[in-house]
């Protein structure tokens, strides 16, 4: 029993670092250099918009291929994190879009393995054995990532480090971490054991497209604050110190909130909590537009950062809830295909409507009333 809880802490610690490195650093830092690209003149807002949708479209790529990779998911695990960590270096190494295209393209692949195989084999594996609040530990990895970069950019801003040296820094971070996290790792990634032929008759059991829909819709309605947050609080206020500090909050919202979505779970079904951090994500996208006051904004960042890892963590739940262990990767795969879908065409969609009028309104009031729309989809 004591070995079983050893390995258990071990799985959690290996979840929660994957995420931190694939996903709230390598998959999400674009968002805080951002607005450094912008004031050295290197990119424009729909040029970022560009970029960030490219990436979103390797993420989807990789969400679709995922459970199908015919390689041990351990190697596809470390081959992953070491891509995701080169490809971020090199982004400083290079000023050309056509270049910065094929590197966050390729990010955003190997994040959706990493996502992938996280959700399908650790939380699994502690779902297997009882682990409830391990699991929102691992999920609240992409949230601790998110925040540390977030104040690491922050530094950066204020040391006048640009946006080239910025890139480095985070890449050599994630290949370090990586290269601590390889020792971790055992033999192979936990999960049930299934012969050849079981794999091939393996029971396939009918996609849920009403939770479908609504987890696309999330990665609808999150993108545009997840790519842009910074850059709205800076046309607010053009102090980092200030609008600096919008990035860190949100991701130290998605780290808080699934660990206490985790407790909520012994009252409420995984649908409850999801239709309701959907509706409040929804509201959260609306409060810059009451009032385009620096603390509306802050606010707006919490509602994102705070619901959209829950969303992310119920759906992978009920995806191992309505599925056998046989076929829950690909109820998992199709979930993150769709909300990789969906987050592909926000910042382009965004950054478009912000070069014609200059604001966000249009497209955070559209994304609203998709997840408002969407949230009732979701099945009890």
């Amino acid at each position: 029993m004591e070995m079983e809880k050893d390995n258990s802490l071990r799985i959690t610690v290996i979840g929660f670092t994957t995420l931190v490195i694939a996903m709230g650093i390598g998959r999400f830092v674009f968002t805080p250099i951002l607005p450094l690209m912008q004031n050295e003149n290197l990119l424009t807002v729909s040029e970022g918009g560009w970029i960030a949708s490219v990436h979103f479209l390797g993420y989807w790529i990789g969400a679709t291929v995922a459970s199908r990779l015919p390689l041990a998911p351990k190697l596809v695990l470390k081959v992953s994190l070491v891509i995701i960590g080169l490809t971020t270096l090199l982004m400083g190494l290079t000023d050309l879009i056509s270049l910065w295209l094929i590197l966050r393209f390729l990010a955003g692949a190997l994040s959706a393995f990493c996502l992938v195989m996280v959700g399908g084999f650790y939380i699994e594996y502690l779902a297997r054995h009882g682990q409830v609040a391990m699991q929102g530990v691992v999920f609240s990895g992409v949230g601790g990532g998110i925040a540390l970069s977030g104040l690491a950019a922050l530094v950066i801003m204020q040391s006048g480090i640009g946006s080239s040296q910025s890139w480095i820094i985070f890449g050599a971070v994630i290949l370090i971490a990586a290269a601590f996290l390889f020792l971790l790792i055992g033999e192979e990634i936990p999960g049930k054991k299934t012969t050849k032929s079981a794999e091939l008759t393996a029971e396939k059991t009918p996609l849920n497209w009403r939770n479908i829909i609504a987890y696309g819709a999330t990665g609808v309605g999150y993108v545009i604050p997840a790519t842009y947050l910074p850059v709205m609080a800076r046309t607010v206020i053009n102090d980092p110190l200030i609008f600096g500090w919008s990035w860190p909050i949100f991701g130290g919202a998605a780290f808080v909130s699934t660990i206490l979505a985790a407790r909520l779970q012994r009252h409420f079904s995984n649908a409850t909590i999801w239709r309701i951090s959907q509706l409040v994500l929804g509201a959260g996208l609306l409060l810059p537009l009451i009032s385009g006051h620096i603390g509306m904004i802050l606010l707006s960042g919490l509602c994102v950062g705070g619901t959209f890892m829950i969303i992310t963590m119920m759906g992978m739940k009920e995806a191992h809830r309505l599925a056998p262990a046989s076929d829950a990767l690909r109820h998992i795969a199709a979930m993150t295909a769709a909300f990789a879908a969906g987050q592909m065409f926000g910042p382009l969609i965004a950054g478009l409507l912000y070069q014609v009028n200059s604001t966000f309104t249009l497209s955070l009031v559209l994304t609203s009333a998709v997840l408002f729309g969407t949230a009732f989809l979701v099945r009890k």
